[in-house]
């Protein structure tokens, strides 16, 4: 198996484990707090590990676009989980997950609109398999 495959299934495992913590962390505050409290041990867990591995040395190497998107992922990550907070907190964990996850599909159409990535017939059907699995599952 290749090594991107294993640290995309770890990374399943543990966006997994974050809707259900969440929930459970969330019982008595706000959804913006909870929100703070994890963003701040991702800043200091990944501030260490970037630290330790001496990854900071490669900053030197963005240019200014590519500084922009980073920027601009930022923001879209925080918007992301402003919303996916708030949601965990006002409904049911399973719901919001399985809509999460339709982001998938938006990548996958980014991916191949913005990134010039191959519309390959398995990307198709796979695409169309979660489509449909996502239908079933959310409509009534």
């Amino acid at each position: 198996m290749e090594s991107w495959v294993i640290y995309a299934l770890l990374s399943a495992l543990f966006a997994g484990m974050v809707a259900v913590s969440a929930k459970v962390g969330l019982a008595h505050i706000s959804g913006d707090l909870a929100l703070a409290i994890r963003t701040a041990v991702i800043f200091v867990l990944v501030a260490v590990h970037t630290l330790i591995g001496r990854s900071y040395v490669d900053a030197g190497k963005l240019s200014p676009r590519e500084w922009g998107f980073l920027i601009f992922s930022g923001a879209a990550t925080m918007l992301s989980w402003l919303c996916y907070y708030r949601a965990v907190k006002l409904g049911p964990v399973s719901g919001v997950a399985l809509i999460d996850k339709s982001s998938v599909l938006i990548t996958v159409l980014l991916a191949i609109w913005l990134l010039g990535e191959p519309l390959t017939w398995r990307l198709a059907v796979g695409g169309a398999l979660m489509l449909a699995g996502f239908l079933v599952l959310s409509l009534r």
